[in-house]
């Protein structure tokens, strides 16, 4: 710890991303990337881009992909931000919309970044706990409060919230901002986007890291009423005018304009992840309802940390949580059906399973 540090950062525990291994042939089932390539377009712009170009500023405003997100979600151009990654997104919220003098709200057991951003902008918050199948629910969510944030689904734990559910804490909290982070949500659960128009304080956070394969390029965004858009906007370029390079931006309108590919390749996590469901149910694992590109798992048997170190040895990885609640879980990305038969034929060698 050095002395020239800044006194808030003293005790700050930063976000601890998930492995990126730098060893051959092992499959990697840690991090909830795509298994699938980009859209066909992002290739041919990355093939047909000049480098000359790049000797010049990006649009600070991306107005051609805001433009793009907003007519594929039937929204305002100026109902849009965009940011680098969603990491970001979430980054600026907090500072610009959840520091406020009553308590944020959030799930005891969700995105861990979060609370990274609750200790970094020294945010007072309430974290509720799940239910005991590992639901949030919103029910919980009451009383005075600076504001509403949760991942739907969640988290790592892949549960997601109905839609109905949204609705009625957003008609009930009237008075601070909720922020509804789906991170996840084209991979089967109903998205809150639909509800910007009818509840201006409502923001949705997404990500084109997972659904739409450009986790490599940084990009997410946010819908939202105006003035919450502008609250963004304001704190954005205060800190960074440019965070969306020229590819980053002309790559992510590729992703956006290919709605069939898209739809093709989520069909296909959606049943290679349905697969795995049952295959690991075979095996004895409790498998929680995903909603997501991943599954979360646990075997009553064998500890989860045990199976993480098995499959590391047999060169798959997998993610494990420690924290209390959840630290006999694995939260198992959906590769190729040929990684995921990989994995169950590897599990199925296990000697206690």
């Amino acid at each position: 710890m050095s002395r020239f540090w800044s006194p808030a950062i003293q005790s700050l525990v930063p976000y601890t991303p998930g492995e990126q291994p730098k060893v051959d042939g092992l499959i990697k089932l840690n991090t909830n990337e795509n298994p699938y390539p980009p859209a066909p377009g992002v290739e041919a712009v990355l093939r047909n881009f000049s480098s000359e170009r790049l000797r010049l500023y990006p649009d600070p405003d991306c107005q051609a992909l805001k433009h793009a997100l907003a007519e594929d979600a039937g929204l305002a151009t100026n109902q849009v931000f965009v940011g680098n990654g969603s990491d970001e997104v979430l980054a600026l919220t907090f500072m610009a919309l959840l520091r406020q003098p009553k308590p944020l709200l959030l799930p005891e057991t969700s995105y861990s970044f979060y609370n990274v951003y609750i200790d970094l902008f020294g945010i007072n918050a309430q974290h509720i706990p799940l239910t005991a199948d590992f639901r949030i629910e919103l029910c919980d969510y009451c009383g005075e409060n600076g504001g509403i944030i949760f991942a739907n689904p969640n988290a790592p734990t892949s549960v997601s919230v109905d839609l109905d559910s949204i609705r009625a804490l957003l008609e009930r909290n009237t008075d601070s901002v909720v922020v509804v982070d789906e991170a996840y949500v084209d991979f089967g659960a109903e998205s809150a986007t639909q509800l910007i128009n009818q509840f201006p304080n409502l923001l949705v956070i997404q990500t084109f890291s997972k659904s739409r394969s450009l986790a490599g390029m940084r990009v997410g965004f946010a819908f939202g009423h105006p003035d919450l858009i502008e609250a963004l906007e304001r704190v954005k370029n205060s800190f960074n005018s440019y965070p969306l390079d020229m590819l980053a931006q002309l790559t992510a309108i590729a992703a956006v304009e290919d709605k069939e590919y898209f739809k093709a390749c989520v069909s296909r996590v959606i049943e290679t992840r349905n697969w795995t469901t049952e295959q690991l149910q075979r095996l004895g694992f409790d498998v929680l309802p995903s909603h997501t590109n991943f599954v979360f798992a646990s075997h009553a048997e064998v500890a989860a940390a045990d199976l993480m170190q098995y499959l590391r040895d047999n060169k798959i990885l997998v993610r494990h949580f420690t924290k209390p609640g959840i630290d006999n879980h694995l939260r198992i990305t959906i590769g190729t059906p040929e990684e995921m038969k990989a994995l169950i034929d590897c599990l199925q060698l296990h000697p206690e399973l």
